[in-house]
């Protein structure tokens, strides 16, 4: 039998060992950076902190206890993990591009940098992972009293040492270490190598420990199916069937939300990601650690349950069952796996924690407090961080301990696990909706993460206690004030499930519905719309430059003595040094430019948090003392310049297509202005010219009396003539005027378009005999009714073929027309051989003032209005005008009209 002294001993001993090795860790990552720790596979490791005492003790006792329903907590990770490429690969994005530290900070930047949301996930954070802490205490203690205890295996106890008394040492000894390791300085990225290389050791330890007891137990078992028959003929046998329900789901939901959203695994997973390229290691090595770790957990929980005495403790079968066996070595190094399991978990998730208390809770009331104060020494900022990082390690441990002296009677761990899992899930809806949902608002995620909790803690937290506290048990029965819907675990009157689901299943579901509803009925404000853009958009753009739009009075040393006090004087001198070298000025001599000032945000904001550093450095390049809100407004001044130069980028292809399009329409617009000017000097010219003739011959009338009466006859037929030239002339104008505004109203009706055509050829003949034009009849469809008018409609063919009589100046020339019924439309074709449309006239051919052609003598008669009239009237009649490729080699233009069914 193990002393109490030895394992206590040794205990303090691999303490010590993790001292060294966090110490080494930590000097040789600042002195090499292409350090193994550096690599995937410590990266790997370090993910493994998620496998806690939970995993080494609790997954044999809730395996023994609930059969495979441990296996939900292994399938979770494995699910996120494996498909790392669409929620992991977006969070280490992120992070690297906005220095997030927590996944406080996560869910602060996202929603328009709100602190509040910040400080009201810490403070959940902190509360939620209370049990857990007391999770790992617990199981400490209770592997000292197994492998130490004198008088009943797995049952005994230390003499003289309470569990209390352990358990308050163990929290005191963690604390040490955390502090020492953890926040011995304060890093750019929060990242601890030391720390990182001490957890990635202890995942090496506790999975060589349990896999060994496991070999051991399936050894002397006689293999896995003598193990699994002994259990089955004992009436221990494991079925599939009873594992599966509402707990294994809930289960598998809580482990999802958990390996994203604890603080520790957010820690390791996104903050201490040094290379994206890493997860594509840990996206099938991590799943491959936790198959090893959870291979053996059933044949340990059957073999202890068939051979260990009535009353054993489950969770501690990995330690008794080397113990009954007298492989007392054995024994401790199981031990050691399991105290390396809790001590892992402690450690990281203080250090997580610590850092959001620090940046969301203790920074913001620190500027607050001293704004406009300065110390001498320049490290004010850094030593307020450190110690309050400090007091908060301590502060956390403390919490942890006291919910394990106030749960220290339960039995099993596996449900104290699960109270802090519900709690951390209640995050998991902002995360996703954080990453993917860009109309996602402030009020609405900081609304369902509160009532989420609120939830939580009533139907989750509180029935904990109820073994301490007979008011709790009353509740628990009665409900409040005798109210039965109300009762923690029956909400509403749904008493029908399990404890640890019916809580899950109310806290999520009003975490979601509110989320959703409370954004669709929210707005979002600039900055949480820029932010919303860089987190869905972060794999379409490349980092967010922060910072550029500061511009002040501030000087070098008024920035160095900031980033002095934060970083430290060497590295603050380090980050000088460099911008002095790439300006190629002396260092006295450095005017900070917005990209430097940027960069030194950045820099910041890796070790005391984005809104912190902000608020810093707008205090000295603005010139003046601003409190976080003002900050605030300025970075939604910021973010609205950002944003801008965002859509930009984002839609450079529209904008290059619409300068395109511009450039065309200017171009079109500047023809359409000379035809313009063309069509107003030209009937200018056809008004003037009647005008005149009718001035002139009125003149001669009005001053001339001896004209003989032939003359006079002459001379008043040349005036009616120019006056119906100048009539015609404007009701063509007004024609089209009133067609455009659609004040021209008849009543289409059924009408012989065929009729309509042949009488238009009619009118036409002496006009192409007098031209000396061949007319070609081709293909004529059969009397055809279309619904139009039949006087317009021959009006538009009259126009159609008097051009084409009249732009044609081939030395033969010739003129086709044909006309068919297909798919139910009416198709006329008028074509010449003509010269045919320029090119560069086609688009505007049909709009009015347009007189690209040239008569057959040269000139260009005519105010060009006839084609636009003409396109008018058919639109008119629900048909269409338009010029298409014809079968010579001018211009064929082409009448579409719809056919009347009878």
């Amino acid at each position: 039998m193990l002393s109490a002294d030895f394992v206590i001993a040794t205990a303090v001993a691999y303490v010590g060992l993790l001292f060294v090795l966090a110490y080494l860790g930590d000097r040789r990552a600042r002195t090499n950076k292409r350090s193994f720790l550096h690599s995937p596979a410590v990266y790997t490791l370090s993910i493994s902190v998620y496998c806690t005492s939970w995993t080494f003790y609790g997954a044999v006792g809730n395996a023994a206890r609930s059969g495979l329903e441990f296996l939900t907590i292994y399938l979770g990770p494995t699910i996120v993990f494996v498909g790392w490429w669409f929620v992991l690969r977006r969070l280490v994005r992120i992070s690297h591009n906005q220095r997030i530290t927590s996944v406080a900070d996560l869910l602060s930047s996202r929603f328009g940098k709100s602190n509040r949301l910040a400080v009201l996930v810490t403070c959940i954070a902190v509360i939620g992972i209370a049990p857990y802490i007391a999770l790992q205490l617990k199981a400490v203690t209770s592997s000292i009293q197994a492998v130490a205890g004198a008088s009943e295996v797995g049952r005994g106890s230390l003499t003289g040492i309470d569990d209390v008394g352990l358990a308050f040492g163990v929290a005191a000894g963690m604390a040490l270490f955390t502090i020492l390791f953890g926040t011995r300085h304060i890093d750019a990225k929060e990242q601890h190598h030391g720390v990182v290389a001490a957890i990635a050791f202890e995942a090496v330890v506790k999975l060589t420990a349990l896999v060994a007891v496991g070999v051991f137990v399936v050894y002397i078992g006689g293999g896995f199916e003598t193990i699994f028959s002994r259990a089955a003929e004992m009436g221990f046998a494991v079925q599939a069937s009873d594992s599966f329900g509402d707990r294994w789901v809930t289960t598998m939901i809580l482990s999802i939300c958990a390996i994203i959203c604890l603080p520790r695994q957010f820690q390791v997973t996104v903050v201490e990601n040094s290379n994206e390229d890493h997860l594509r290691v840990a996206g099938w090595a991590f799943p491959a650690y936790m198959m090893l770790m959870s291979l053996f957990i059933l044949p340990i929980a059957l073999f202890g349950l068939t051979t260990m005495p009535a009353g054993s403790n489950p969770d501690m079968f990995a330690l008794t069952l080397p113990m009954a066996a007298g492989q007392d070595g054995l024994a401790l190094f199981a031990f050691i796996g399991g105290f390396s399991s809790a001590t892992s978990m402690i450690i990281l998730e203080s250090i997580a924690l610590s850092i959001m208390v620090s940046n969301h809770i203790v920074m913001p009331i620190v500027l607050r407090l001293t704004a406009g104060q300065q110390r001498s020494d320049g490290q004010g900022v850094t030593s307020m961080v450190l110690v309050a990082r400090r007091f908060s390690i301590v502060l956390i441990l403390s919490l942890g301990f006291f919910y394990f002296f106030f749960t220290r009677d339960s039995d099993a761990l596996a449900p104290i696990g699960l109270i802090s899992f519900a709690a951390i899930a209640q995050f998991f809806p902002a995360v996703i909706a954080a990453l993917f949902w860009r109309d996602a608002s402030l009020r609405a995620a900081t609304l369902a993460i509160a009532v989420g909790f609120i939830v939580w803690f009533w139907c989750s937290f509180l029935p904990s206690f109820e073994s301490v506290s007979p008011a709790v048990a009353r509740l628990l029965v009665d409900g409040p004030w005798g109210i039965s819907w109300l009762r923690p675990e029956a909400m509403f009157g749904l008493d029908g499930l399990d404890p640890l689901t019916h809580a899950v299943f109310w806290s999520l579901t009003l975490n979601v519905f509110i989320l959703i509803v409370a954004s669709l009925f929210t707005s979002q404000s600039a900055l949480e719309r820029i932010q919303a853009s860089v987190f869905v958009d972060v794999f379409r753009r490349g980092p967010v430059a922060q910072g550029n739009f500061m511009r002040g009075s501030a000087t070098a040393n008024d920035l160095f003595f900031v980033a002095e006090r934060v970083l430290g004087e060497r590295r603050a001198a380090l980050l000088f040094e460099v911008e002095a070298r790439e300006v190629g000025v002396d260092p006295a001599m450095l005017d900070p430019s917005p990209d430097f000032i940027g960069r030194l945000e950045r820099e910041l904001a890796g070790s005391i948090g984005a809104a912190s550093a902000h608020v810093m450095l707008a205090k000295v390049v603005s010139g003046g003392h601003v409190s976080l809100e003002e900050v605030m407004q300025m970075a939604d001044e910021t973010q609205q310049v950002i944003e801008y130069s965002q859509q930009l980028e984002k839609t450079s292809a529209e904008l290059r297509t619409t300068a395109r399009k511009l450039e065309d329409a200017n171009a079109q617009l500047r023809e359409l202005d000379s035809q313009k000017d063309e069509f107003l000097s030209q009937v200018s010219h056809e008004v003037r010219t009647p005008m005149t003739s009718i001035r002139s011959f009125s003149e001669i009338l009005m001053e001339q009396g001896d004209l003989d009466e032939w003359q006079r006859q002459r001379f008043v037929r040349t005036i009616h003539g120019e006056s119906l030239r100048l009539t015609k002339l404007l009701d063509e104008i007004l024609d089209l005027s009133a067609l455009e505004r659609g004040e021209r109203a008849w009543e289409n009706a059924p009408t012989d378009a065929e009729a309509a055509l042949d009488r238009a050829i009619a009118v036409c003949d002496a006009l192409v005999r007098q031209r000396g034009m061949t007319l070609e009849l081709g293909q004529r469809a059969r009397p055809t009714m279309v619904n139009g008018e039949a006087d317009r409609l021959c009006q538009v063919f009259i126009n159609l073929i008097s051009n084409a009589v009249k732009y044609n100046t081939a030395e033969e020339p010739v003129m086709r027309i044909t006309s068919i019924v297909r798919s139910g439309s009416y198709i006329v074709d008028i074509a010449d051989n003509g010269p045919g449309i320029a090119k560069g006239e086609r688009k505007l051919i049909f709009e009015k003032f347009s007189r690209g052609l040239r008569g057959a003598n040269g000139d260009q008669s005519g105010a060009g209005l006839g084609l636009a009239i003409s396109r008018q009237i058919v639109a008119r009649m629900n048909g269409s005008l338009e010029l298409v490729p014809g079968p010579l080699a001018g211009a064929c233009f082409r009448v579409r009209l719809n056919v009347v069914r009878s």
